[in-house]
């Protein structure tokens, strides 16, 4: 006889068990398994930070250098050699305050693109929301982007630009550059996992759109015609957007602007759904 026995009571217990099983149906984006992984989400992001400037000379200056040596080559290239038109602004900041945004999109887009191929041996072994590492990999940016922030504001100290109330809109659209960066990368993480020829193509993808967008020239030199066409690329409104926002020149976004984030967004969730169905069977692709 035992001793529950002997003792006449019993002590039930309780076993709790999870099941993990692929997701069926287009119902849910697993939003809410993010918001639980929350915390893994948060390390992620600083161990893509930290892993970035590891072995390096210079360590963390590299979030200051790479700015000051972006706008010298294009104020030298560009502003001085080529003597692009800047709208009367000085060309380093001209091209300063476009570098801002798209640095941070451009970056961010090509490493949630890779994210998944990157860290495949991760995915295969432990059980996580797929979605925390292309999004994970598009929050990291946002260190360097307030690092050439900082840059931005020490270059308008020079050139005795005053600050405008306007720069409070630098906050939506850093918005939209972080929506848009996620949706690029959703769609060419889930490609990539496929097609690891998508990983050569990214880099001369985002080549192209930065030429179709006015980092290094005004709006100005697009012609009338063309200009409807030429907003409908986000980035343009978002770098236009920046440099109304901090430097006064051009005008605010407008209805074609909101166009192009309408265009974001269904990219994103289209983007979201295609890499929440291609999450069933990821492990296998990879």
């Amino acid at each position: 006889m035992t001793s529950e026995q002997s003792s006449g009571t019993s002590s039930p217990q309780t076993i709790h068990q999870i099941i993990i099983q692929p997701s069926r149906g287009w119902t849910s984006l697993g939003l809410r398994d993010v918001w639980e992984y929350r915390e893994l989400l948060y390390f992620t992001v600083l161990r893509d930070i930290q892993g970035r400037y590891r072995q390096t000379a210079f360590g963390f200056t590299w979030l200051f250098l790479q700015p000051v040596i972006n706008v010298l080559v294009l104020s030298l290239t560009f502003g001085t050699v080529v003597k692009v038109p800047s709208d009367g602004l000085p060309y380093p900041l001209f091209s300063l305050a476009a570098l801002l945004p798209w640095g941070y999109f451009a970056k961010a887009a090509q490493r949630s693109a890779n994210s998944l191929v990157e860290n495949m041996q991760v995915i295969s072994k432990v059980y996580f929301p797929r979605l925390i590492v292309p999004l994970a990999a598009v929050l990291s940016g946002l260190i360097e982007f307030a690092a050439s922030f900082l840059i931005l504001l020490v270059a308008m100290l020079v050139y005795h630009t005053p600050l405008r109330w306007e720069i409070l809109w630098t906050v939506p659209l850093l918005l939209v550059s972080i929506l848009f960066a996620l949706a690029v990368g959703l769609w060419l993480a889930t490609l990539s996992a496929m097609y690891r020829d998508v990983n050569f193509a990214v880099a001369f993808m985002l080549q192209a759109l930065m030429y179709a967008s006015p980092v290094i020239y005004p709006v100005s030199l697009i012609p009338e015609r063309f200009r409807l066409f030429y907003y409908l690329n986000p980035m343009t409104g978002v770098i236009e957007g920046f440099r109304w926002a901090l430097l006064g020149s051009g005008s605010p976004p407008g209805g074609i602007f909101l166009l192009s984030v309408g265009i974001i967004l269904l990219l994103l969730v289209s983007g979201a759904y295609i890499f929440r169905r291609t999450e069933r069977n990821i492990v296998d692709i990879l």
